[in-house]
């Protein structure tokens, strides 16, 4: 990108002139670098993350919609709605759009292997009060354990004023670490270096505090005694009904409690998930790896948000623009998506079709919509490991630094086909942007993504697609600061000019 930008330097000489183009990539590459990191340690859940997107977006100019209520909408407006607080789809309209034309879509997924607590998560054992979780998704579970752990989710608060009750969801978060999940010693299992084999339900349960601990914090509130600020009135917790107190250890619920600023018997309901308490940050002797958990698939969505917002940013950016660029980040991925709000459900098809029907009301214009429309799935993939080359297709080896990878499977576990990889590469080329491709071995299961799915279930063209990373599912992650920059700029390219190139692409005719 440095060249052209340098032969346009009226007395610069070359060497200096991409000298300038370098330390602007540098900058850009470490501006969007430092914007992903603190995206990533402000989601440690798919709340959060929504939360964050929203916040971006609402200070974008991106205006929210309500799906319960009538949508009003105008060429060269932007909007945004969430569903489920754990999925959101935002928009911007072309001012040259009508009824019947594409929309150009980013999808990605907001949610990411992880120990959910359970309903009732109440447990003490051998003195120990313990936290009962349920494994989400398909995590390198092993990764869990001796590491700092805390919880953040959504909480069901209720609050009363002048006799009148209302309930609302919160979102919380506890910075500092109060469980782990120990490992056995070695001394009581010798053969664990022949491999660490544990049992998710009895073994994968983290440590809150001591029993003996704990007692003594409930006697101290049965008390009255302040904590945190707080007076704190166990005994009317206890008298009280539909409260969450005998699910769950009080001591966990005052903590909640502290955080929220209620009361413990004014929660009703959570749904909290574990999380590390490490930061994301930029690492490696060179600081050219993000080491973070989440990476599958925050980085993805991270990039897609900011691609939008900023290819729309401009009050000249929608003036020639005859689409909708849309980016829409479910919920689910990890689990089948099968939910109200994972991109097995009607939300995507939802949007496209409100926005439609906004501006025209003419038969088969949803149809003809899909059919011009392009959807780029965004999920991590597989960096060839060099202490693993053998789990690679020869020919199929993406490496960190190399740029996305576009994702092919023939038993069409991915959506890509070779119009919509051309049209996506052709963007990459116009831009110097590196591309790499992906296969799996014969002799090996392939993953999927929400490509597939929204493929077959709306009919748009579609190509999957990822930044490549190392460690996918533990609770560390890597990938590297490079393809955080490609991606970015990929997707904000693809914004900007896909409505033009696709102009030029005759299949069906």
């Amino acid at each position: 990108m440095g060249v052209p930008f340098a032969r346009g330097l009226s007395g610069v000489n070359a060497t200096a002139a991409v000298s300038i183009c370098t330390t602007m990539a540098k900058q850009q590459s470490h501006d969007v670098v430092s914007d992903l990191i603190d995206f990533l340690n402000a989601s440690p859940t798919a709340f959060h993350a929504v939360d964050v997107a929203k916040e971006r977006l609402q200070s974008a100019g991106f205006q929210q919609l309500s799906e319960r209520e009538l949508w009003e909408l105008q060429p060269g407006n932007k909007y945004f709605f969430t569903r489920n607080h754990s999925t959101i789809v935002a928009f911007a309209i072309g001012k040259k759009y009508v009824a019947g034309n594409g929309f150009y879509i980013i999808g990605a997924h907001t949610d990411s292997p992880c120990l959910k607590l359970k309903p009732v998560s109440k447990v003490v054992k051998g003195g120990i009060l313990e936290v009962g979780v349920q494994i989400y998704g398909g995590g390198l579970w092993h990764t869990w354990f001796d590491r700092d752990l805390t919880v953040a989710g959504r909480v069901i608060v209720r609050k009363e004023n002048a006799g009148s009750v209302s309930y609302s969801h919160h979102l919380v978060r506890i910075e500092e670490p109060i469980m782990r999940i120990p490992t056995l010693a070695i001394h009581l299992d010798r053969t664990v270096s022949d491999g660490f084999k544990f049992n998710n339900e009895t073994h994968l349960i983290p440590i809150l505090a001591t029993a003996l601990k704990g007692e003594l914090n409930k006697l101290s509130s049965e008390n009255g005694l302040v904590e945190n600020g707080n007076q704190t009135d166990a005994k009317k917790a206890t008298d009280k009904t539909g409260t969450a107190n005998s699910k769950h250890h009080l001591l966990l619920l005052q903590l909640l409690a502290s955080k929220l600023g209620c009361e413990t018997d004014d929660i009703y309901d959570f749904e909290l998930q574990a999380c590390d308490t490490q930061p994301s940050t930029v690492g490696g002797a060179a600081k050219e790896f993000i080491f973070s958990g989440r990476l599958d698939n925050l980085c993805m969505s991270f990039c897609s948000l900011k691609a939008l917002i900023d290819a729309t940013s401009s009050e000249s950016s929608l003036e020639e623009e005859t689409g909708v660029r849309m980016v829409a980040l479910f919920d689910h991925e990890e689990v089948g998506s099968s939910s109200a709000q994972g991109a097995g459900s009607p939300v995507m098809l939802n949007a496209v079709t409100r926005v439609t029907n906004s501006f025209g009301t003419k038969p088969n214009l949803l149809e003809k919509a899909a059919q011009r429309s392009y959807l780029v799935s965004a999920d991590m993939a597989h960096a060839l490991h060099p202490n693993y080359m053998e789990k690679h297709e020869a020919n199929h080896q993406p490496k960190l630094h190399g740029g996305l990878v576009i994702k092919n499977n023939a038993n069409q576990r991915y959506a890509t086909n070779i119009v919509t990889s051309f049209l996506f590469r052709e963007i990459a080329s116009k831009h110097n942007l590196p591309v790499q491709d992906f296969v799996v071995r014969n002799d090996m299961s392939c993953g999927s993504t929400i490509g597939p799915i929204l493929a077959s279930g709306v009919g748009i063209r579609t190509v999957d697609v990822g930044a490549p990373q190392l460690s996918m599912h533990s609770i560390r992650e890597i990938c590297a600061v490079d393809d955080v920059k490609y991606s970015y700029e990929h997707f904000k390219a693809f914004y900007q000019e896909f409505s033009h190139l696709d102009g030029k692409m005759v299949v069906d005719i």
